[in-house]
Parts: structure tokens; sequence; C-alpha cells
């Protein structure tokens, strides 16, 4: 039996990961386990001390989504932390979703940051790998990558379940509680290995899937079929991504991206719209009634980058609005945001 094939049987042998009671108080965990479509979103923070943005946004997102992610310096550029980024979404009322690269942190500073996230009341991390450095605006800067993102999700499950750091020590107190979640591309090469990869990284701890931008629906349902055919689809909840793009101009960039796959008749599509924004979000809201329709997609997870303030009016036609209520949640949040303001 090949590493794969061991990881893939440990993860159908781990036990029904969408059923029984929240492990954390997030509102998310709520939110998929009750068995509601869930909506997440993501916020960009600035490349300054500036906060506004996030909290300008966060305001309006909270009431379309069920979780508004924080990158974590994505594509390598220094940008405002995500710690930061989220206490001020959760500040704003918000459900933060952390996200936490090993590009940047050993196992020491991930165990402190995750410690410190907790503290303040974040409820949801999703770890990741990171881009590379070279893309970023600090090409010369040396990357960590002590642990993977497999590794990150096996040591903030330990810290939560066994009470228990890396190296063996408990944590005698206030454990982290967090719902703990993962990127997923089904669109790399080979693809009959991205299967393979899901399955190894819900046998690490992944609760939660967030999958990369998804223009070839046709693909993404075949890769979701392979994921039913090995019973992956009951042992974690399923995020489709989805991105609204303002143009054809666009979707031929994303196209060159490796592990993107993007059909030319979505692009020709786009280039005959007349108002090519109006043809974006149409895309977007026809992809997640897709997503709906496919057994095993448990939300959408809307990238709308540098354009969130588009995310309502997709959530609205999608016919994702209002939002459920999770009444035991909410109210330990209105409390939490009362606190927070004084």
């Amino acid at each position: 039996m090949t590493a794969a094939e061991r990881n893939a049987s440990a993860a159908a042998d781990a036990g029904p990961a969408l059923s029984g009671q929240c492990r954390t108080s997030s509102r998310l965990e709520r939110v998929l386990r009750e068995g509601h479509f869930a909506v997440t979103c993501e916020i960009g923070p600035p490349q300054s001390a500036r906060s506004e943005g996030i909290t300008k946004h966060a305001s309006i997102l909270k009431d379309y989504s069920d979780g508004q992610n924080l990158t974590d310096n994505q594509t390598a550029i220094v940008r405002l932390s995500s710690l930061a980024a989220a206490v001020h979404v959760k500040a704003a009322g918000g459900e933060p979703i952390m996200q936490m690269v090993a590009r940047d942190r050993n196992r020491i500073a991930i165990q402190s940051d995750v410690l410190g996230a907790a503290s303040l009341g974040i409820r949801n991390l999703l770890c990741l790998a990171g881009d590379h450095q070279s893309f970023g605006n600090h090409p010369e800067a040396r990357n960590v990558h002590d642990v993977d993102s497999l590794q990150m999700m096996q040591i903030v499950r330990a810290m939560r379940d066994e009470r228990k750091f890396q190296c063996g020590e408990e944590i005698k107190s206030d454990e982290p509680r967090m719902f703990v979640g993962c990127a997923a591309n089904p669109f790399g090469d080979p693809f009959e290995f991205r299967v393979r990869r899901l399955a190894k990284k819900i046998a690490a701890g992944a609760e939660f899937i967030q999958t990369q931008c998804i223009f070839d629906m046709d693909r993404f349902e075949k890769w979701m079929r392979m994921v039913r055919d090995e019973g992956l689809d009951e042992k974690v909840f399923i995020l489709g991504g989805i991105t609204p793009v303002k143009s054809d101009k666009a979707l031929k960039y994303i196209k060159t991206v490796p592990g993107m796959k993007v059909p030319d008749e979505l692009i020709r599509r786009m280039e005959g719209a007349a108002d090519k924004k109006a043809e974006g979000v149409n895309v977007a809201v026809e992809m997640i009634q897709r997503l709906k329709e496919i057994r095993g997609v448990r939300g959408v997870h809307i990238m709308a980058i540098a354009w969130e303030s588009i995310v309502p009016e997709i959530v609205e036609k999608a016919g994702l609005y209002p939002r459920p209520k999770v009444a035991e949640v909410e109210e330990a949040r209105e409390k939490e945001v009362a606190a927070a303001q004084g």
C-alpha cells in the first residue's frame, strides 16, 4: 500500500466528520453542522496599518456570509497581519476565519499565534502553505516551512483535542478551540491525485475545505464524483470557491496561472458581453446555483478579489440571503461585540 493509499484509508476510517455536536463556538461550524448551505467570503488586509477598509467590509459582509477569510500576506506581499485583521472583523461583529501560512513561521511561532488568536476570540483557522516568496515584494526573503500545511493542522488539532503542544507537553488550561480548515485545488495535475491529496488533508485533521476558484464546472463535478466515490464528502465540509470577474481580460490572465482551468467558451461569453461586470456577476450566480445541486458540496466561498462590495448582490441573487440565525452563537457574539466596543 502506498503512502497516499494509507492516508486515504485513515481518512475513511476516521469516522463521520459531519455529524455530532459542535466542538467549538464557531458560527461557521454551527451553520454547517445544522445542514445549511454555508457562505464564506474573503477580505484582503491592506498594505498599511489602516483598519478602516477591513472594518467597513466586515460591517457589510457579516450579514451576507457565515465567515470572512483574512488572508495572510497573500501573494507573498507584506500586508496587515491576518491576526490583527481578524480582530478588527470580530470587533465589527463578523466571524473571522484567520488564514495562517507555513511559509513564515516555525512550529513555535505557529503554536504561539494559535494561542494568541484563540485568546482574542478567533474561532476559525485556515492552514495553508503560502505563496512562494519569489512571487512577492521581498523575493530575497527566506521561507521557513518548518512544517507543511498538513502538519500544521495536526498540530492545531492536537492542541485543541488532546490539549498538547507539538512537543508533547500538556496545555494546562484554555486550549485553543478552533474550527480547522484548509484549501484544496481540484484542478491541478495529475488530476487523479487531487482526491488522494484531499484524503491526506482529512486524515491530518481538516474539518472544512475551501476550494480554489472554480471556472470549469464540468471538471469540478468530475472531481466531486471522485470525492464521493471515496466517501470523502461525508468526512469534511466542502465549500466551492467562486471568483466573480469584471472582464474577459481577467479570465485570460487566470487561465495562464498554473493549476487553473478556464473554459474557452466562458472567455468568449465575457468577450461578447455589453456589460462585462454585470455578466461576471451573472456567471458567479449561475455557478453557485450549480454548486447547490452537487451532492457533497456544503457551501460556497466567494473570493471577490478587490471587489468585496459585490458580494451582497451575488448572495442575494443566488437565493442565499438572509443567512440562517444561530441563536446561542448570535447571543454570545452580541455580548462580545458590546464588550469590545466598551
